[in-house]
């Protein structure tokens, strides 16, 4: 846990496999998380049939090298690891698929123990 979304415009698997490195190497450096810990669904946007749309919001020129990164984990992290996480990942998405840190988009979302099912349709935080 946690669950990872990643959504690009016009990456090939190699660089949606980077971006998708890129953020748990950051998750299990910042936050901790174990290295087997991984959920992430990757994907690529052709520009037509699926696209991102985006403007330079916050003064942020950005361009068609955009990421948008969706987190989802259970809450309990302090702002300060948050930072941390998010200027990682930046890092590490420029280092391993060459994505300008302007163009990391991110989005973290905080839920519950019981908002999880592993498999089995078992809540294994709630009952385990």
């Amino acid at each position: 846990m946690p669950f990872v979304r990643i959504d690009a415009l016009r990456a090939d698997a190699d660089r949606l496999d980077a971006l998708g490195r890129a953020v748990h190497d950051a998750l299990v450096e910042t936050i901790g998380f174990p290295p087997n810990d991984r959920f992430q669904v990757l994907t690529s946007h052709d520009g037509t049939s699926g696209t991102l749309r985006y403007d330079d919001y916050l003064g942020v020129p950005r361009d068609d090298g955009i990421v948008c990164i969706a987190l989802t984990m259970r809450s309990g992290r302090t702002p300060a690891q948050k930072q941390a996480l998010y200027r990682r990942i930046a890092e590490l998405a420029e280092e391993y698929a060459g994505t300008e840190p302007r163009n990391v988009f991110i989005t973290l979302t905080e839920n519950e123990s019981a908002d999880w099912s592993f498999g089995h349709g078992v809540a294994q935080y709630v009952e385990g």
